[in-house]
């Protein structure tokens, strides 16, 4: 091997090397059947959106109202804030449309998490099948969509400002 291509190999392998050493080739393993970075940060927001889904499924609307923040607001997703309700209505909304459930299954996938300072937002996709009472008799619905549920810290917990 001549003089250049030691020195070619060594300048390839100095490239490669530094290539590696910059952040974005910096990968973390993700959460098992996530695409989501496994860090404590992340893991106990999903624990926490755990929570929110058990107490879904269970029905659980005085649960579902303690993991809202003071500060809750829902649009609906709609333009007309005819539908939109704060902390004050989530109550409300939690009571009258979980007692008419009869029976719940509530899948989360979880597709991304952005942090910022106190704030954060969950991108997940949902899969809700359930048994509904209504005033013609029992009725079953299955709704899959995207959805961004918020949270904020609020001292060692995270509490949801949107989302439900």
């Amino acid at each position: 091997m001549n003089a250049f291509s030691s020195c070619s190999v060594r300048v390839v392998l100095l490239f490669g090397l530094l290539a590696c050493a910059l952040p974005g080739c910096a990968t973390l393993t993700p959460i098992p059947g996530t695409k989501i970075a496994d860090t404590p940060l992340h893991r106990s927001l999903l624990l926490r959106v755990e929570e929110y889904r058990v107490a879904m499924e269970q029905r659980d609307a005085s649960k579902l109202l303690s993991m809202a923040h003071p500060n809750y607001y829902e649009d609906s997703g709609t333009p007309s804030a005819q539908d939109d309700y704060a902390y004050a209505g989530l109550k409300r909304v939690l009571e009258t449309r979980l007692s008419a459930v009869r029976w719940m299954r509530y899948l989360i996938r979880y597709r991304d998490i952005k942090v910022s300072a106190d704030r954060a937002v969950v991108d997940i996709r949902y899969d809700l099948s359930f048994q509904l009472q209504t005033d013609l008799g029992e009725k079953w619905e299955r709704r899959q969509n995207d959805k961004r549920l918020e949270l904020q810290r609020d001292g060692d917990r995270w509490l949801f400002t949107a989302g439900f």
